[in-house]
């Protein structure tokens, strides 16, 4: 039942994300010729990379350069394998248009993906004469649950032009395709991981071309990505690769019994999933395994996984798990700006109640039993959240955004502050743009999600936002291109952000807090364990 229900709510938080991605192309950007211009100074949409020349698009203030390699398409033997350099090419390529997501269920990407050849990037620059210094660089890593997303779905071009940065999204490697584990194959449980490494190693040899700093970048993500920023952190394999850091809702110290937060898995469990996967495509006694499993059309995978996926730890790419990694004091020292929203379950539990499984005072026990089973936990948990007759939906997501972000991002911002500069967020806006034109079963708030269209146009499509909302927004997207350029979010034109308070994020109510660990009862799940 736990499996069930954690699956309907995270069915809605997809239903969130449709049609935030344009349509895919109906191919592949496919290489181009056309007049060769050296470098992207002024208005040039022309740039030479080492693998070759990409041709972008002129806008108004600002360029894009989508769907470029920064490696080899996975298919074949390089299915589950670290990824490898992308071949060069003659002639320009178009960078026109988006490339394929990678391989996924529909849901944020129309009719979802089964294209193999996904491990492309997209650059947005701001326009005009080459800046008298390079420009700051963000790398963002999408959210999704590490099954969904694409880089495509973030129109970066208002925080490139009011921040004055480099902005790069990233597709990056999903689902089984992405953190299938199996004895003795090499990357087990990472690859997804091991493509974000790979993108930043592009980044830092091809980035200056595009006038983006190579010693200035910043990694950021949000949810999944987020994570993806944790794991990052503690990856010896990225070390040098980044210098500073934004992760927004996907706490470092997600586990797996709190399952709507993003966490890792051990090696063992994560070999245990992949023979599952390989006995229901009818691999699993096959007498070379791993050829078997290269043979399998996509759409079957993408069947045959988990609705759940997580990277794996005990892995030379990921040798702990991010939460006791950073505990430890094992990470890579950069600034850090973390944050999570204020109602952030609430989606969650819209979904699960609008599946049909109501949370009033007669079965709100029985809920808490299905999400901690632990002895003496639905007890504790329905005494600290009583329900009342109405506002069962609110309490169970007050309870899932507790449990698996808020608090959890207390205790990540506490552990990276003995070390490293850290700032927190709140993000507080209860009447932010819905994500979908569906009616909720009760207000939801701030949710998961519900910052993104302050600093991107999802799919390329503002949402409405009232005056006061717009002026947030700027102000998010100057705090977040400041940090990213100095390694602190303040500056004359914004509120100040103390590092020992929780910045609250709302419209023309922008103010420092110290309460956020107290209204989110992170004393009661410290207890609690």
């Amino acid at each position: 039942m736990h499996r069930v229900l954690t699956t309907l709510g995270c069915a809605l938080m997809a239903a969130l994300a449709t049609g935030w991605t344009a349509p895919p192309p109906t191919e592949p950007a496919r290489p181009a010729t056309g007049t060769a211009i050296a470098s992207a100074t002024g208005t040039a949409t022309t740039v030479r990379t080492h693998d070759g020349l990409v041709r972008g698009a002129a806008h108004d203030g600002y360029r894009t350069f989508e769907g470029i390699p920064y490696a080899a398409p996975p298919v074949g033997g390089l299915r589950w394998a670290p990824p490898h350099p992308p071949a060069p090419w003659s002639g320009t390529r178009d960078a026109t248009r988006p490339a394929s997501p990678c391989p996924q269920p529909a849901g944020e990407v129309p009719g979802g993906s089964t294209d193999e050849d996904c491990l492309h990037l997209n650059v947005t620059t701001p326009d005009g004469a080459g800046p008298a210094r390079p420009r700051p660089v963000i790398v963002w890593l999408h959210g999704g649950g590490f099954t969904t997303g694409a880089g495509s779905s973030y129109d970066a071009h208002r925080m490139a032009t009011r921040g004055d940065a480099v902005i790069v999204t990233v597709n990056y490697r999903l689902g089984a395709l992405g953190f299938l584990a199996h004895s003795g194959l090499p990357g087990s449980g990472t690859f997804g991981l091991a493509d974000q490494q790979a993108a930043l190693r592009w980044i830092r040899t091809e980035i200056g071309a595009f006038d983006g700093d190579a010693h200035n970048v910043t990694l950021a993500g949000e949810s999944a990505g987020g994570y993806s920023v944790c794991a990052q952190l503690v990856s010896p394999a990225a070390a040098g690769l980044f210098d500073r850091a934004i992760i927004g809702s996907g706490p470092c110290t997600g586990r797996p019994d709190r399952p709507f937060a993003p966490s890792s898995v051990p090696l063992s469990e994560a070999r245990a999933t992949g023979a599952d996967l390989a006995a229901k495509v009818h691999c699993g006694s096959a007498r070379h395994l791993m050829a078997c499993l290269r043979r399998v059309d996509v759409s079957r995978l993408l069947s045959a996984q988990d609705a759940d996926q997580q990277p794996a730890h005990s892995t030379p790419l990921l040798p702990g798990d991010p939460a006791t990694a950073i505990a430890a004091g094992r990470f890579h020292t950069v600034p850090v700006l973390i944050g999570n929203n204020h109602d952030e379950g609430n989606g969650w539990a819209a979904g699960i109640v609008q599946a049909g499984h109501p949370v009033t005072p007669d079965t709100w026990p029985g809920v808490a039993a299905t999400f901690f089973p632990s002895s003496g936990q639905p007890r504790a948990i329905v005494r600290e959240y009583p329900v009342h007759r109405t506002d069962g939906g609110p309490v169970f997501g007050a309870v899932i955004g507790d449990a698996n972000f808020a608090c959890p991002t207390l205790r990540t911002q506490r552990l990276l502050a003995e070390r490293v500069p850290v700032w927190r967020y709140e993000f507080a806006d209860e009447h932010a743009p819905p994500l979908t034109s569906g009616t909720p079963p009760f207000p939801l708030g701030a949710p998961h999600a519900s910052e993104l269209p302050y600093l991107f146009d999802l799919g390329g499509r503002p949402r409405d936002m009232t005056a006061a909302q717009h002026r947030l927004a700027d102000t998010m997207i100057s705090y977040w291109t400041r940090f990213a350029r100095t390694g602190d979010p303040n500056s004359p034109s914004t509120p100040p952000w103390h590092r020992q308070t929780v910045l609250s994020l709302a419209p023309d109510h922008i103010v420092p807090t110290r309460s956020a660990s107290s209204r989110h009862h992170c004393a009661f799940w410290n207890d609690l364990g």
